[in-house]
């Protein structure tokens, strides 16, 4: 690619550009709802980590969470009594090993997060509902492609 691609709004830089557009209004969105819900942005982050977790079955510790944000311990700890205080956050002690701590978003975050944004998860879903099996395989391939792409690119520490 050289610089005078970036203008171009056909093919594989017109797809750049919608994701990129894609990203910004969803970023503008959680703004909006840290500053409606007086959340930092860190703290929607780590909520979508927590959710994520649980839908995934995964366990969400302190380090895991410190691992996803890219944050040091001192600001995760920071961030996770925040949180807490809040309500946005319960910490629990594991049964199968007691000196280790397990985070989970609690139902009221996860009520505040769907009265927000169940709107667009209708339409979202609304939308996907739409494509056949065959396109939604290549929506997957695509949305895997890409973020693999901007990992492999880097996030900085």
């Amino acid at each position: 690619m050289n610089e005078g691609d970036v203008t171009r709004t056909d093919g594989s830089m017109g797809v750049v550009h919608q994701l990129r557009a894609l990203v910004v209004d969803l970023h503008l969105l959680g703004a909006e709802f840290a500053r409606v819900n007086g959340l930092h942005p860190t703290d929607v982050r780590a909520l979508i980590c927590l959710l994520d977790a649980t839908r995934a079955g995964r366990a969400a510790t302190p380090t895991w969470l410190r691992e996803q944000l890219h944050l040091n311990s001192a600001s995760v700890t920071a961030l996770i009594d925040r949180m807490e205080r809040a309500g946005h956050v319960a910490r629990r002690r594991d049964d199968a090993d007691r000196r280790r701590v397990l985070l989970e978003a609690t139902p009221a975050a996860m009520d505040l997060g769907w009265s927000f944004f169940g709107p667009l998860i209708g339409n979202a879903t609304g939308t996907v509902d739409s494509y056949t099996p065959a396109e939604l395989a290549v929506v997957e391939r695509f949305l895997g492609d890409m973020r693999r792409s901007v990992l492999e690119t880097g996030i900085p520490e």
